[in-house]
């Protein structure tokens, strides 16, 4: 029989807390974190995610001729966000863990004067330059978001609520669509309507960072909106389910060994496969459809019901994978969404709504294999700093991705993109295998713990061990 998936070596000591507790007292502190955490989170995401992705609305309004881009201009913008972000991933979430939450919205509010750089910049390089500090700013803001959501809830509850927080970005995607349209045809103070859609939407950033600072949630042990009550049963949850956040010391030994961690490194494989077909539709997606013969307006109109099916799918994926207590599954179906999307983009088939269709099918399997893989993996890792260094390093090297989609895409290849769409059709290969050697190596690593088990008597070695200990069990 199947171990259950908590840790025995802490259950002893939080029995006596989560035994005989009221199950209507557990629905209403889990209703209240619901409440008081994913909102705020999801809505802060909501607004990076336009942040990060406005530039391909941009594109095709007019910013290329005016700001004198030629060549692969473009694309250097858009790759040097993505280096920004893969060198400054971990450390950034390692500051969130050291000194707290607040520096989410810290991150956010400076973000923002970077995208209201891009607005004012003359230059080619001065939009490059906004975009890699753009980068650097918004590295530690979603593994940091993943970190907190997750030091909240149980391994069996996290995935729909980080599902719920990741799908801002498809819901970004469809208003990001709607309000490009609006904004590029303004012209007010010379400033044409590109310029307003980067000036309008930094203005919401920093006023949203500023208002958030006092409503983003501390970690569970600091969590003063909690009764004593509630707070109590809340970190005996946490700790019958593996440990609650400890205040670990961070070490640069410690973490590169953290860092050596098989599992992080083939989960990076997986979302960096999805992450380059989000990224190609992020950046290039306007430009795909604006090529296919609608107008600009039109094209960005055209993007909503691609996120808003995404959004649907993702969350019903996240809702059954943990109902179900199952992740494999789901990532492979998701990897198989993308190779069809991005197969009927390669065929070239002539009618322009069945390349669309095919976009519908990149955008859900892109969001659902990386929803279900930050959870997958997280849920696997050791709580504290291990947590965070594997969540550090998973959305800053997978996001190595969007140095493939920003560099494949090239223009004068135009409608076809045959290098786009074949190594996007690739990259959406890598990560079903990569998903199903996880799945796999998961497998026989809890047979062979079963098979092998060990004894250990030190309660302080065993806190230590975290995810390598004997009696943890790997959610496959």
């Amino acid at each position: 029989m199947e171990k259950p998936n908590i840790d025995p070596w802490v259950v002893e000591s939080a029995t006596s807390s989560t035994s005989d507790v009221d199950p209507v007292l557990e629905k209403k502190l889990l209703r209240k974190l619901d409440w008081r955490i994913i909102p705020g989170l999801w809505l802060l995401f909501l607004v990076s995610f336009m942040d990060r992705s406005n530039i391909g609305n941009a594109k095709i309004a007019g910013m290329v001729p005016e700001l004198h881009l030629v060549g692969n201009d473009y694309n250097i913008a858009v790759t040097m966000f993505t280096v920004a972000y893969v060198i400054f991933g971990m450390p950034a979430n390692l500051l969130v863990k050291k000194y707290g939450p607040r520096m989410l919205v810290i991150y956010m509010f400076t973000w923002g004067l970077f995208v209201m750089g891009q607005g004012l910049t003359k230059t080619a390089t001065g939009l490059i330059a906004c975009r890699f500090f753009m980068g650097m700013c918004e590295a530690g803001f979603v593994p940091g978001c993943a970190y907190l959501i997750g030091s909240y809830y149980k391994r069996d509850e996290f995935l729909r609520r980080y599902a719920i927080f990741f799908s801002a970005n498809m819901a970004a995607g469809a208003i990001n669509g709607l309000f490009s349209s609006l904004l590029t045809g303004l012209k007010l103070s010379g400033y044409a309507g590109w310029r307003w859609l980067f000036l309008i939407e930094s203005i919401i950033t920093m006023g949203l960072s500023i208002v958030c600072y006092w409503i983003v949630v501390p970690f569970p042990e600091d969590a003063t909106f909690l009764t004593p009550e509630e707070k109590a049963l809340l970190l005996a949850r946490l700790e019958a389910d593996g440990g609650g956040v400890r205040t670990d010391p961070i070490s640069f030994k410690r973490v590169l060994k953290m860092a050596s961690d098989w599992k992080i490194w083939i989960c990076v494989l997986a979302y960096m496969g999805a992450e380059e077909s989000a990224s190609s539709l992020v950046a290039f997606q306007p430009t795909i459809l604006n090529d296919l013969g609608w107008t600009s307006r039109s094209a960005q109109a055209h993007s909503i019901p691609i996120y808003a099916v995404a959004f649907v799918l993702t969350l019903a994926s996240a809702w059954m994978s943990d109902h179900l207590r199952h992740r494999y599954a789901f990532t492979l179906f998701g990897s198989i969404l993308i190779v069809i999307g991005w197969s009927i983009e390669l065929a070239q088939v002539p009618a322009a709504g069945v390349r669309y269709m095919g976009m519908f099918f990149v955008a859900s399997g892109a969001f659902i294999v990386m929803s279900i893989t930050v959870v997958w993996l997280c849920i696997n890792l050791g709580k504290g700093v291990k947590r965070s260094v594997g969540m550090g390093l998973l959305l800053a090297f997978g996001n190595c991705g969007a140095f493939v989609s920003g560099n494949v895409f090239i223009t004068k290849q135009s409608p076809k993109y045959p290098v786009g769409f074949g190594v996007g059709l690739g990259f959406g290969v890598m990560a079903g295998i990569a998903c199903t050697v996880y799945y796999f190596a998961l497998r026989m690593e809890n047979r062979r713990r079963e098979s092998q088990p060990e004894n250990l008597k030190d309660a302080e070695e065993t806190q230590d061990l975290g995810d390598a200990h004997p009696d943890f069990r790997f959610q496959l």
